[in-house]
């Protein structure tokens, strides 16, 4: 099973608006150099909305190239049939598993939803996280819709991102006789959730502060629980600061911050405003994160 830290890749791009390839790599090593369990690129925050199909199966070919730790795949989509060709896509190129959001815009009903990530788990053989962010998809994945899809063999977990523990400690009752772990999709939940049992966290935050937050998971893991508070603690103004604006905005800022490959953000996101830019320096400069060369 997976758990640990696996950060939500950003996608860098160059000044021609392309896919920086090298910046990807360079991305990805700093992240496995400080500790990470598994890296997670063309989610959310790597700006998937805005890949091409080539250009998103080429993001998933050079992570599992460079990688040394497993890479969940996004291959989410709200046509299925699209959903089934980049999963498959994902499986041909050796990703370990694959995350699926829930089809966001058509906001299917429960059969809609149960349908759509069955035939996926059906058709493809890999392990499927399934992805579940309210916030950004305008539809819940309810717990009983999880438990549902908990027992095929190859859904094995769901990254929560609703922001509601009593839901997450739900999913974690429903499906406690299965091989199925929940991931906080949410950094400032990550400890909360890891509390009532969850896995880890497939993150934002770590992008830019990957060993704080393997520090908190790995804390919490050996028992150290007044050690992972304090780790928690520290971590929050900078959380608070990565999401003043629409993800990723924020984040691919910080690590451009941070001297890492990040480049412009495509449309429609635009920059973020100089007041929030200026809040996240200040949140970086506290935990010393902006002397990274």
């Amino acid at each position: 099973m997976l758990n640990g830290v696996l950060p939500a890749l950003i996608t860098p791009f160059t000044k021609d608006n392309k896919v920086d390839k090298e910046g990807l790599r360079q991305n990805i090593g700093f992240l496995i150099e400080n500790g990470v369990s598994g890296i997670v690129p063309c989610g959310t925050t790597g700006e998937s909305a805005t890949l091409s199909i080539e250009e998103h199966e080429k993001v998933i070919e050079i992570a599992i190239e460079c990688s040394t730790v497993p890479v969940v795949a996004g291959t989410g989509s709200n046509n299925t049939t699209e959903a089934l060709e980049l999963t498959n896509s994902a499986r041909d190129a050796g990703a370990d598993a694959a995350l699926l959001i829930t089809p966001y815009y058509n906001k299917p009903n429960d059969r809609g939803m149960r349908a759509h990530f069955k035939k996926i788990a059906n058709e493809v053989d890999i392990p499927i996280i399934l992805y579940n962010v309210p916030s950004r998809t305008g539809i819940n994945l309810k717990p009983e819709v999880v438990a549902e899809l908990a027992k095929e063999s190859n859904i094995i977990g769901v990254k929560e991102a609703s922001g509601n523990l009593d839901q997450v400690t739900k999913i974690l009752e429903l499906t406690q006789d299965e091989d199925f772990v929940v991931f906080s999709g949410d950094d400032g939940l990550t400890l909360p959730i890891m509390a009532i049992g969850g896995a880890g966290v497939i993150s934002v935050v770590a992008n830019i502060a990957p060993k704080l937050t393997v520090s908190m998971v790995e804390a919490f893991r050996d028992g150290n629980f007044e050690e992972a508070r304090k780790l928690h603690i520290k971590l929050a103004p900078l959380i608070r600061a990565v999401f003043l604006e629409t993800n990723p905005i924020p984040i691919k800022k910080a690590v451009e911050l941070i001297g890492l490959p990040a480049g412009d953000l495509r449309l429609p996101l635009a920059p973020m405003s100089q007041d929030n830019e200026r809040k996240l320096t200040v949140a970086l400069n506290d935990l010393h994160l902006l002397k990274l060369k």
